[in-house]
């Protein structure tokens, strides 16, 4: 068995040991432990959620070329109608008004038929009747059909269900005589329909402007149970268009 002196190997100082301790984690990390799996992924991170999306409908739509994937951000605004009754000492108020954020997730088949997720919620907080503050959210599920209307225009159809939920914060001074009802959150069933009209302004980019209607059951809070919103979208197409 061959025998092998001290002086055959070098002696390392403190410093070069703690680099090379260094060295070995970062390798570690590379080879051993990809990043990937240690990285923490938080829903409050917008940025990360929007690009692991994007990574995962890029994988999607080159597997299924046939297919079409499309995703899109925009605003909106909210209508309903008003009160027409003011005599009453305490009117639920219109559900209207206020900036929007939404996002929508579309698959479609080869044949044009497919299934939007999309939901939004109130950028800002609205004052209820004046003295409470909230936030609506409308989030649905559809079945969608996507007609050719131009070279360039694409038409979406939709048609299905999802909720609402109202966000109730804290109140300020209330100035009806016979007081004022504190509300509390809730969540309410919807129907949804909803028609949209893609223009490809630059390759598979699109813009969209878009007009939806929910029926939402038992909305008390507010004065009718049927609400629009109107708005438009910029997204990105991912597969067949």
């Amino acid at each position: 068995m061959p025998s092998f002196s001290s002086s055959q190997f070098p002696v390392l100082n403190r410093h070069q040991t703690s680099a090379l301790v260094r060295n070995e984690r970062v390798l570690g990390n590379i080879v051993g432990q990809p990043r990937i799996w240690n990285c923490e992924l938080k829903i409050s991170s917008p940025l990360r959620c929007f690009l692991l999306l994007w990574c995962a409908l890029t994988c999607l739509s080159a597997f299924a070329p046939a297919q079409q994937v499309d995703f899109g951000v925009g605003g909106s605004t909210l209508w309903s109608p008003k009160p027409l009754n003011a005599s009453e000492a305490f009117i639920p108020p219109a559900e209207k008004g206020g900036t929007y954020i939404n996002a929508s997730l579309q698959y479609l088949t080869e044949r044009r038929w497919g299934l939007n997720v999309e939901g939004a919620f109130r950028a800002k907080e609205g004052l209820y009747n004046g003295y409470q503050h909230y936030r609506p959210i409308l989030y649905d599920v559809n079945g969608v059909y996507a007609h050719r209307l131009a070279s360039k225009t694409r038409g979406d159809f939709m048609a299905g269900l999802g909720g609402q939920t109202l966000l109730f914060y804290s109140t300020t001074d209330c100035t009806y005589a016979g007081g004022c009802r504190t509300n509390v959150n809730s969540t309410h069933f919807l129907l949804h329909a909803g028609v949209g009209v893609r223009y490809y302004f630059w390759r598979t980019f699109f813009v969209r402007p878009e007009a939806h209607y929910y029926y939402i059951h038992n909305n008390f809070e507010f004065h009718s149970d049927h609400v629009f919103r109107v708005g438009a979208s910029i997204g990105h197409t991912f597969g067949s268009k």
